[in-house]
């Protein structure tokens, strides 16, 4: 927990500090409307915001100990008192709140919260795997890829390509996730396995949690530390490409219909040319008002850019 809010503190401040930059947004991997570079950083943050609430909910389950239950759950050969007496003295010498577990039949043949931890883990593992895969994305280049943002340089070169610097921070979060993700389908099949009073798999399932815990901890750090919060951003590579996307039609459809549109997109792709300067041509806007609709700040704030014109 203290490695995720250090991560979601580090996109807030990130997010923050780029609110200003206006970006493409892609769908399908292909250019879409625009989006500021602090919205998509403030939905990474969001995800992680998410995960650590998933995780909050979990803790209670967590303190509930199946001692006292001992063969069967019967508590057969205990005092009746153990269960409750050892889990207040694990929890004076732990600092966290342990109880009994209400039930000791459930509590020695299955492994349900577990099972819950488990996939809270994984689901912050795909969301760690998309913001990696979102920045690795945003780095590529720098000559024929996005080249939207720079990684901060952390190896010295590829072994055979002088120069390459390759985004090995985001590369090992996503390896990290991939491994939380089998960790998951091994926790699950164990605790599949609690035959009639015991489920014998317990170790397995101690050994995957813990590895999780432990590796997903590091990722968050290390991709706050080495990743995000140095990454720099390549405002003018934004700038242009933002200008050149066609997708920025989009925002001409309720004046000029949607087949008008497409084709002033079409045009404007295929000869290289801004939207602006398409649409000046095949439309009756003037210029001004047409770069009141085509704003590309303007058009990540959401609405319809064309209502104050009645169209």
């Amino acid at each position: 927990m203290p490695a995720l809010h250090h991560l979601h503190d580090a996109l807030l401040r990130r997010a923050q500090d780029n609110d200003d930059v206006v970006k493409t947004g892609r769908t399908h991997l292909m250019d879409a409307m625009p989006i500021r570079l602090g919205q998509k950083i403030g939905g990474w943050a969001e995800q992680i915001r998410q995960s650590i609430d998933r995780l909050t909910a979990t803790v209670p389950r967590l303190s509930e100990l199946a001692l006292g239950g001992t063969a069967v759950g019967t508590g057969v050969n205990s005092h009746p008192e153990f269960g409750a007496r050892a889990a207040a003295r694990i929890s004076l010498m732990t600092g966290c709140a342990f109880v009994e577990s209400a039930n000791h039949f459930a509590a020695q043949s299955a492994q349900a919260t577990a099972v819950e931890l488990s996939a809270q883990l994984k689901t912050l593992a795909l969301a760690l795997m998309k913001i990696a895969n979102d920045l690795r994305w945003m780095n590529s280049g720098p000559q024929a890829g996005l080249a939207e943002i720079i990684l901060p340089p952390l190896q010295p070169g590829s072994s055979i390509m002088p120069g390459k610097i390759n985004p090995v921070i985001p590369e090992s979060v996503m390896m990290v996730a991939a491994q939380v993700i089998g960790n998951d389908a091994a926790i699950a099949v164990a605790a599949g396995h609690g035959n009639f009073e015991l489920l014998t798999m317990l170790p397995v399932i101690a050994h995957n949690l813990l590895q999780s815990l432990h590796i997903l901890a590091s990722a968050s750090r290390l991709l706050a530390d080495k990743a995000v919060q140095g990454f720099t951003v390549n405002r003018e590579q934004i700038a242009v490409l933002v200008e050149k996307n066609p997708v920025l039609v989009t925002a001409l459809n309720p004046i000029i219909g949607y087949d008008a549109a497409v084709e002033i997109a079409k045009q404007a792709y295929a000869d290289g040319r801004r939207i602006i300067d398409v649409a000046a041509k095949k439309t009756s806007l003037s210029r001004a008002e047409l770069g009141r609709l085509l704003d590309p700040r303007a058009l990540t704030l959401g609405g319809i850019a064309a209502g104050s014109t009645g169209g």
